[in-house]
């Protein structure tokens, strides 16, 4: 039976690859939108309904949620994720909805060091007092970071992560997880999901599969975590976003984003996507075709 489900950051990674997942599976789809634009226009031509509001705007939040049987909640790493998550929960309830999925991270933990690590534990425990189902899902770093790290001048990953592994995981698969969870909520409630990739990987690796699939020079150049923050900063940056990747890249030296699990396939029925296969599926954006947007 056809379900009405809300996805909010729906031109983002996640949500629009959950987005088209539940599409073609026959739901209906509002997507909550900041604005209209050509990704907006993609969802809508593929059957989405198209709603423009703010996750901090009660009353639009309010609307969204209307008639709606489950939510996808995905929030950027910004400030407002606490109050975001209250206004949501506040529309939900409001509006009889009767499961919400979350997205959180890997990281999320009380005594975290990155406040936006600490804002998502946070929110997950005010999801849980949720009247319906609350599923947390919690990915490890995504593929994507591979694009935005990646400098095409030089070919190199500077990046601050000693040889320290992780799985990545490609938002499209965790927008297949996303759909199945929200086509049938209730034997995922009150379960927090970690989300990893197929491999596990040191970012010597990494650039090898790259250098590999792209038939280029990709090289991994380690480098300390304050020159990586000078180059953050240097990016223009959101101080709030840098404090966190600064101290999610301690927390991955401490291997708290390592790890594998058969969640991916288990949920969906399909294999997630090895980093050779991100890379052969994203070369648009290696080879200057498009440009990368992480919206």
């Amino acid at each position: 039976m056809a379900r009405h489900i809300l996805i909010t950051g729906a031109t983002g990674k996640t949500g629009a690859s959950a987005a088209a997942t539940l599409l073609a599976h026959g739901h209906h789809v509002r997507a909550l939108v900041h604005r209209t634009d050509e990704r907006s226009d993609r969802l809508a031509a593929a059957g989405a309904e198209v709603v423009v509001g703010d996750l901090l705007d009660l009353d639009a939040v309010t609307r969204a949620a209307k008639g709606i049987d489950a939510i996808y909640l995905t929030y950027p790493i910004a400030p407002g994720l606490i109050e975001a998550t209250a206004t949501l929960l506040q529309a939900a309830e409001e509006n009889g909805v009767g499961a919400i999925v979350n997205m959180s991270q890997i990281s999320a933990r009380r005594d975290a060091a990155s406040n936006a690590a600490r804002q998502h534990w946070i929110a997950e425990r005010l999801l849980d007092h949720f009247s319906g189902t609350v599923t947390h899902i919690r990915p490890t770093f995504f593929a994507e970071w591979l694009i935005n790290f990646w400098d095409e001048t030089t070919g190199e990953l500077r990046l601050p992560f000693a040889d320290a592994r992780h799985a990545p995981i490609a938002a499209e698969d965790q927008g297949r997880v996303i759909a199945a969870i929200l086509e049938d909520p209730q034997p995922h409630a009150g379960k927090i999901y970690p989300l990893y990739g197929p491999v596990e990987l040191d970012h010597h690796q990494i650039a090898e599969a790259m250098t590999h699939t792209l038939g280029r020079q990709v090289t991994y150049v380690p480098i300390e975590i304050e020159e990586f923050r000078s180059e953050l900063e240097q990016r223009g940056l959101d101080p709030h976003f840098v404090q966190h990747l600064i101290n999610v890249a301690v927390d991955y030296r401490n291997g708290i984003f390592a790890g594998t699990n058969d969640t991916v396939r288990t949920l969906t029925g399909v294999e997630p996507l090895t980093v050779e296969a991100f890379i052969e599926r994203n070369k648009q954006y290696y080879d200057g075709r498009e440009r990368w947007n992480n919206r």
